[in-house]
């Protein structure tokens, strides 16, 4: 009999994942950056068919525009990407550990002039986890989503943790395969659904 390798994954209760609070938080503040809520509104906006056009920049207070040269960190990657429910049990890719804070780097001088980039490097729960890739994908989307253009995304399988890795990484960071993939409107439905519990 073969053994079963991390049957039970490690289950994070979702209050213990590291957020960044506001030192002085107000009555329903949201823990993002107001850079991110404003690019999140946006995004959100344009997915469900509002009238905002693709290229109207959201309006930003004085506050917001204080932060405008603010770099994105990776907390604020961590706390898009938490709350992605995983396609095959009913918690998130935070909750089962699958992205976890030390393995995102984010490289991002503040400058909307210039590229940045943010890599993540995903754990499966299993070594065989065959969906490994829709997972990855499914991080892409929301970043892509949810981040100005000038970022570039790079999403990993994290050394030793999946028995395919190279052949992962390698259809995660393909254009082509990525472009196709997100054309096929049954695999954007899981997505949707993956994306749906996201704060």
């Amino acid at each position: 009999m073969s053994e079963v390798i991390n049957a039970n994954p490690t289950i994070l209760d979702d209050s213990l994942l590291p957020t960044r609070e506001s030192v002085h938080p107000k009555a329903g503040e949201d823990r993002l950056n107001p850079k991110i809520d404003a690019l999140l509104s946006l995004s959100l906006s344009n997915e469900f068919g509002s009238s905002v056009s693709p290229n109207t920049p959201p309006s930003l207070t004085d506050d917001e525009d204080d932060e405008e040269n603010d770099p994105i960190d990776s907390q604020e990657i961590f706390d898009l990407i938490a709350h992605i429910s995983d396609p095959e049990h009913p918690l998130t890719l935070g909750q089962l550990a699958v992205i976890n804070l030390p393995d995102i780097k984010v490289i991002d001088s503040g400058d909307a002039n210039k590229m940045a980039e943010v890599i993540i490097k995903i754990t499966p729960t299993i070594t065989h986890c065959s969906l490994a890739t829709l997972i990855g994908l499914g991080i892409r989307v929301r970043l892509e989503r949810s981040l100005p253009p000038r970022f570039r995304i790079t999403i990993l399988v994290k050394e030793g943790t999946h028995q395919s890795e190279n052949q992962v990484n390698k259809q995660l960071n393909d254009k082509e395969r990525v472009a196709a993939a997100c054309e096929n409107d049954q695999l954007l439905s899981v997505i949707s659904k993956m994306l749906s519990t996201c704060k």
